[in-house]
């Protein structure tokens, strides 16, 4: 009489699940999430010439709006994101993107210019919501496709960065600034409750205080040498990318183009062409080239910027321009996130905290002292500025061998 299989032998044709990955629409729903999420940091950025006029405002005074909503996210990862590792995922995220729903109907009727940075700040900080599901992707995925399915849901959240200024300029073309906000207000009250109803279990990895968290999250940039310079890297990559598309709206919209809002928005769109580079960005990490095509990442940025000095009255080197700076951004990013989740696989939501926290003051800076060089010295001042942030990483990644 042949044996009874054990139980063991029952289990075992579902032992190669996990290393099959997460299902196809969940990477997706991911992906989209992150886009949509994302979105709200990005949706003035073209809108800041039609700010001034309806806040009365100037120009350096508008920028203020892009670097608020970035150190609000800056503070968002440094307080909000650690909690990614001790509360379980789903009712974390639901409950940040109703705070952000309710920010955002705040900004959509703003009377005067300081409500609106207040609302954009709140909106800002708790956006983070797309660096709790990067890492709960990376968690998801097995090792040998890792990088792979982080590119995925990176490169959608690279696409909402891009998309949301075509869609801002589109819209405010047609109905106004404030229709933005509240379109966007829908769609995160929508999303929080499809990502509550269908993400999958992800129970907490600590059972730290909140307090522990936050001091374990400065100690692994302490404890990791390989976390501090990759979060160096993305910030003056960040830096550079926020400080052209801050001002690309004002060059747009000035003589000789003098752009239409949608035709901004247009420029916008034609940027979005390099969130194609993040999926292979991932399969380079993968393959073990993330320290070669950081190089190359760092000097496409600064070479990009060389176009963009040459296009001030051309367009199509502008665009040529965006493409590149975008596209070497993500390439940089992905292949930083692939370092840091290796280091500690129990503490990713704290690790992707303590990266993106600073890249994103980076951005912060960036912005702010790219519309400065901008208004006060002009477009040459303003390439000069973002060729010499990449230019700066890349002199670190010359000593990275020797460290």
């Amino acid at each position: 009489m042949p044996s009874r299989p054990s139980p063991t032998t029952k289990a075992s044709p579902a032992r190669p699940a996990p290393e099959a990955g997460p299902p196809g629409w969940l990477v997706l729903l991911l992906a989209v999430s992150c886009g949509l999420t994302v979105a709200n940091l990005y949706y003035a950025q073209p809108l800041l010439a039609e700010l001034t006029r309806t806040f009365h405002v100037g120009g350096v005074a508008a920028g203020a709006l892009i670097t608020v909503t970035q150190l609000g996210y800056a503070a968002g990862m440094l307080f909000l994101v650690p909690l990614g590792d001790r509360v379980e995922n789903r009712r974390l995220v639901a409950t940040l993107l109703g705070i952000t729903c309710a920010a955002l109907l705040v900004a959509a009727t703003a009377p005067v210019f300081p409500v609106l940075l207040v609302a954009s700040l709140v909106s800002g900080a708790t956006s983070v919501v797309v660096q709790i599901l990067v890492p709960f992707a990376a968690d998801l995925a097995p090792d040998a496709t890792r990088g792979r399915i982080v590119g995925r849901v990176v490169s959608g959240l690279l696409t909402g960065i891009l998309l949301s200024r075509a869609l801002s300029s589109l819209l405010a073309d047609l109905a106004g600034w404030r229709v933005i906000y509240f379109t966007s207000a829908v769609l995160m009250a929508v999303l929080g409750l499809v990502l509550r109803t269908t993400l999958p279990p992800h129970p907490p990895k600590t059972g730290l205080s909140y307090g522990r968290l936050l001091r374990t999250t400065v100690g692994l940039a302490r404890v990791h040498p390989a976390l501090r310079r990759r979060a160096l890297y993305q910030a003056a990559m960040f830096g550079a990318f926020s400080a052209f598309w801050t001002t690309i709206a004002f060059v747009l919209t000035g003589p000789p183009f003098h752009y239409s809002q949608l035709g901004v928005g247009l420029f916008a769109l034609v940027g979005a062409g390099g969130a194609l580079i993040a999926p292979w960005a991932g399969r380079w990490a993968d393959r073990g080239l993330t320290r070669p095509m950081t190089a190359v990442g760092l000097a496409g940025a600064a070479l990009s910027f060389g176009v963009a000095a040459l296009g001030r009255h051309n367009v199509i080197l502008l665009g040529v321009a965006a493409v590149l700076i975008d596209m070497a951004v993500q390439t940089t990013l992905v292949l930083g996130q692939h370092t840091i989740y290796a280091l500690d696989a129990t503490a990713r939501a704290r690790l992707n905290s303590a990266y993106i926290a600073t890249f994103f003051v980076g951005g912060a800076l960036g912005s702010q002292l790219g519309s400065v060089a901008y208004h006060d010295w002009g477009w040459g001042a303003l390439t000069a500025f973002g060729a010499a942030l990449p230019v700066l990483a890349l002199l670190g990644w010359c000593t990275e061998r020797r460290a």
